[in-house]
């Protein structure tokens, strides 16, 4: 028993590094969701395989090599067939294009405006003023292109003085005051609706989203009528 348990152990640990190989010399952070589904069920068959004595060693080898099999097909289909590439590795979706953030996207990838946030502050970008073109790759992380006179410049380059600027606060998320945003401010709700007007939105309702900085103001995303 202890035998047949280590030879299947080995078999699948030479298995998992062969899919490894199979899949290429890639990053974790480039490994799409069907990759790793393709390595969750390859550990799933062997798990299931390794303490089950009816379950032989070479019924073991066959299913692992099955599988590899149907994975290297799959990833030579997806290179070869831009429409097999699109179905099994999924395609990037522009969230923000020119400026401006493409709701029926945010909604299609079930992406909130707070997180959507949090990836920009890991790109180094605090304000939606200062993206032209945001896209959201296949692997869940963003790629953004500033604005060019959002690009970091030294004082020596520009022979000027920079001034340092400050977060953006969140004050309305997907229809609803961001009670956090507005404490932050040390403002209330009534400023806040009183603010929305002066920039031509009456009702909080009809808002994605609305962060505000000192140095640029308000940023707004209505829904689409």
């Amino acid at each position: 028993m202890y035998l047949s348990i280590t030879v299947k152990m080995a078999v699948g640990l030479v298995t998992l590094l062969a899919v490894t190989r199979i899949l290429g010399k890639k990053e974790l952070s480039q490994v799409t969701p069907f990759d790793f589904v393709y390595a969750v069920v390859l550990g799933g068959i062997i798990e299931e395989t390794i303490y089950d004595e009816k379950v032989t060693v070479l019924q073991v080898i066959y299913s692992a090599l099955l599988w590899g099999t149907f994975i290297y097909m799959i990833e030579i289909l997806a290179k070869r067939k831009n429409i097999f590439r699109k179905i099994l590795k999924g395609r990037g979706s522009i969230l923000v294009k020119e400026g401006q953030l493409d709701v029926k996207e945010m909604e299609k990838n079930h992406l909130e405006m707070e997180q959507l946030r949090t990836m920009l502050r890991q790109e180094g970008i605090f304000s939606m003023n200062e993206v032209k073109y945001a896209y959201l790759e296949t692997n869940g992380g963003l790629s953004v292109m500033k604005y060019q006179n959002e690009v970091p410049v030294t004082p020596e380059m520009m022979k000027l003085e920079v001034k340092e600027k400050n977060p953006s606060i969140l004050l309305i998320d997907e229809g609803e005051v961001v009670e956090e945003g507005l404490t932050l401010l040390g403002k209330d709700g009534e400023w806040l609706r009183e603010s929305i007007k002066t920039e031509g939105y009456f009702n909080i309702k009809e808002i994605f989203c609305a962060e505000w900085s000192e140095e640029e103001g308000f940023y707004i995303v209505a829904y689409k009528k």
